[in-house]
């Protein structure tokens, strides 16, 4: 069982704009290793990294080494769930030899962070960005606080919503206090309503990913 914990953090202005700059960046990364995936039916994220790592970080240095790194987790993590899932559409088994569609990670996409990005102590979180680090006290309740001490850390990724920027936190069931290793995670079913709502427009056709697997910012199209 899965545990959720969601963070808003209290940005200004310039906070918002450093951060929605990473926000493109990192979408801008996932979407320069897409072509890599659709050539080569790899999305493993170890095999991914030695396909794409050098080639990624010689063309968006100013990204960093780790963040690209969580890109390529992002990538893995969203065609284990667009080919994998039993109820994709787009599972490896219908596709059969068919092309795969092409992913679009919008910029609005989340940014996924690791014990190398986000670091927490004291309540007080320090994270990554494009120009440095930034940092945020965390407002937590007791219950909140407790996820920390006694539950295994898997994910971590930061979520925009208009204006506002959210921290998700996702805990196991394991003990472990405070370890952000991003571990590749189990292949989540896509939502069954996503065959119900492919929109057909000219020769190409959209699906939006399933919201409650954090791909809501995920277009996928292939030719009809």
């Amino acid at each position: 069982m899965n545990f959720l914990v969601r963070v808003q953090l209290h940005t200004s202005a310039d906070q918002r704009a450093r951060l929605r700059q990473l926000q493109v960046a990192f979408a801008e990364v996932c979407n320069a290793l897409v072509p890599v995936v659709r050539a080569t039916r790899v999305w493993n994220r170890v095999a991914l990294h030695h396909l794409a790592y050098k080639d990624l970080r010689e063309r968006f240095p100013a990204v960093g080494s780790q963040m690209v790194c969580n890109a390529i987790y992002s990538v893995s993590r969203a065609c284990r769930v667009v080919f994998q899932s039993p109820t994709s559409p787009f599972h490896l088994s219908r596709l059969g030899a068919q092309p795969l569609p092409n992913l679009q990670f919008l910029d609005t996409s989340p940014v996924y962070f690791d014990r190398h990005t986000l670091s927490i102590k004291d309540r007080q979180v320090s994270m990554y960005t494009l120009d440095g680090r930034m940092r945020f006290e965390l407002a937590l309740t007791r219950e909140d606080e407790a996820s920390f001490h006694h539950r295994k850390l898997f994910e971590i990724l930061l979520q925009g919503v208009g204006e506002q920027y959210f921290l998700n936190f996702r805990f196991g069931e394991r003990l472990g206090s405070q370890n952000l290793v991003l571990v590749q995670p189990e292949v989540e079913p896509v939502a069954q309503g996503i065959a119900d709502v492919l929109e057909h427009t000219g020769h190409r056709r959209q699906a939006p990913a399933a919201a409650s697997l954090g791909l809501e910012h995920l277009r996928i199209e292939t030719t009809a």
